[in-house]
């Protein structure tokens, strides 16, 4: 027995070891924590108020979850509020009617998804597959990974002898809001006129080409959405390459590499 021990001692990793030596070399008895500092560290894990917010989600009444708990739900409306501590046991029951760990209710709260994109940070690309391209436009997203949907800053070139539009088509819907210029929208067999301040919706499917109508460059937000079932299904290809031409979304994938990369991307296309 006492071999084994100091076997399973002599295959601890140096990390280890230095962790309970730096533990060992704590000395205990300088160590005081008061009650007010312990309240203060209870009182920031917000207990009470993930609580609440896992029995909201259930659209469960404190009586209900009283019962699933064997806990009066003067109790929980106290445990709730923060005017009373669980105990470990309470916390437990809680936490199983709920499918969650003990952790759940200590471990760091997840921040929110918030990203700012720099008009001096994004980068300006050519429609891709053009040597003389219609339109540039800017990622108003890349920043965010995961993304379900993609919004653009696009700027529409007006037409010349030389330039013609190039049709496109990829997986789930597409929105435009116009911003200044006219266009002119060519959707399957169908061409629709929009002036600044009309906006668009279409499925995205459908082959689809811009041409800008008026004497001054036409500018708007675009923001492409896949099908959440397709994308499910794993049929979210960015883009499909149609008549000679890409889909405004197979250039997601270069505005996610990082920024320098873009950037010289960008200056290679222009």
């Amino acid at each position: 027995m006492g071999s084994s021990i100091s076997t399973v001692g002599a295959k601890l990793s140096p990390l280890a070891q230095g962790q309970d030596s730096e533990i060992d070399s704590i000395d205990t008895r300088k160590v005081q924590v008061d009650g007010e500092a312990a309240e203060t560290f209870i009182a920031e894990k917000r207990i009470g108020e993930r609580i609440k917010y896992l029995r909201l989600k259930k659209s469960m009444g404190l009586v209900e979850l009283g019962r699933h708990t064997g806990l009066s739900a003067s109790f929980l409306s106290q445990l709730e509020t923060g005017r009373v501590v669980p105990t470990l046991r309470n916390l437990a029951r809680i936490a199983m009617v709920f499918s969650k760990d003990l952790s759940y209710f200590f471990a760091p709260e997840p921040q929110t998804l918030f990203r700012v994109h720099r008009r001096r940070e994004r980068v300006r690309l050519p429609q891709t597959g053009a040597d003389d391209p219609s339109y540039f436009f800017e990622s108003l997203g890349y920043l965010v990974p995961d993304r379900q949907l993609d919004p653009y800053f696009a700027e529409f070139l007006p037409m010349n002898e030389g330039r013609t539009p190039k049709s496109h088509q990829h997986v789930g819907c597409e929105f435009l809001y116009l911003l200044s210029g006219s266009l002119n929208v060519q959707h399957g067999e169908t061409t629709h006129h929009i002036e600044v301040g009309d906006a668009i919706y279409f499925d995205a499917d459908t082959i689809h080409s811009y041409i800008c109508s008026s004497k001054v460059p036409a500018t708007a937000v675009i923001v492409t959405l896949q099908h959440p079932l397709l994308m499910q299904l794993g049929n979210g290809s960015r883009a499909t390459n149609v008549s000679n031409g890409r889909a405004i979304r197979s250039l997601t994938t270069a505005m996610m590499q990082p920024a320098t990369g873009i950037k010289r991307s960008a200056q290679r296309m222009q």
